[in-house]
């Protein structure tokens, strides 16, 4: 005879990832037996081996047995006489179990995907408020450039200086004001080079004195937009 000596510490985290082991062992026997049950390889009232036997073949402890066959009679899926007999009562049930099981399976699989979805969510809005914090910065810093603040000046269909350089528009010179960034369609240039020919429906974006948007709407034959 074999006697097991089992020594306990004080250390709970350890005591429940055990609790939590035996927990998650006793139940993949009763699951391992109801799918046995379903298949036919253990038929309907059939009886099979005591706690001991059952013990040897899956390599646990017979308490873990006893818990196995405990949710199992539960479910009505066996019944256990006095002698520890266990006899095997529904196919029906056990497929009930089976599929109850795997429901809840797949319902935790869910919550940790959502828990894990929501904290990636917790990190994007993060990032959002930092970046929407910077822009607003960046516009408070923009308005205090006064009297310099930027304005936009869209190139229209009959403006002169399409087809023309940066570089020859010789912008400060005729305007006062000078070039920061360029827009057409979705792409922003910031401090286009003197080589980017301007075309219809470009954006400038210019900074310049008080009298910036006069000048340079005199100058291109632009509109404000």
């Amino acid at each position: 005879m074999i006697t097991l000596k089992i020594f306990y510490t004080p250390d709970k985290g350890k005591n429940k990832r055990m609790l939590d082991s035996e927990k998650a062992g006793y139940k993949s026997i009763a699951l391992d037996i109801a799918q046995k049950i379903v298949s036919g390889e253990i038929p309907v009232n059939s009886k099979i081996s005591g706690r001991s036997l059952l013990a040897g073949q899956y390599h646990v402890s017979p308490e873990t047995i006893r818990k196995a066959m405990g949710l199992l009679k539960e479910e009505k899926i066996v019944s256990v006489s006095q002698g520890k007999e266990v006899t095997i009562l529904s196919s029906s049930h056990a497929y009930d179990y089976i599929t109850k099981n795997n429901y809840l399976k797949t319902a935790y699989s869910l919550k940790q995907n959502l828990q894990q979805l929501l904290q990636e969510k917790q990190a994007i809005d993060r990032k959002f408020d930092a970046l929407l914090i910077e822009i607003i910065e960046a516009s408070d810093r923009m308005q205090n450039l006064k009297p310099y603040n930027p304005i936009e000046l869209k190139i229209g269909e009959n403006s002169k200086v399409i087809g023309m350089t940066i570089g020859n528009l010789q912008f400060w010179q005729n305007t006062g004001a000078t070039i920061i960034a360029l827009r057409r369609g979705i792409q922003v240039s910031i401090s286009p080079g003197p080589h980017v020919v301007i075309n219809e429906g470009d954006v400038l974006v210019v900074v310049g004195d008080e009298k910036i948007y006069e000048q340079t709407e005199r100058f291109i034959g632009s509109s404000h937009s």
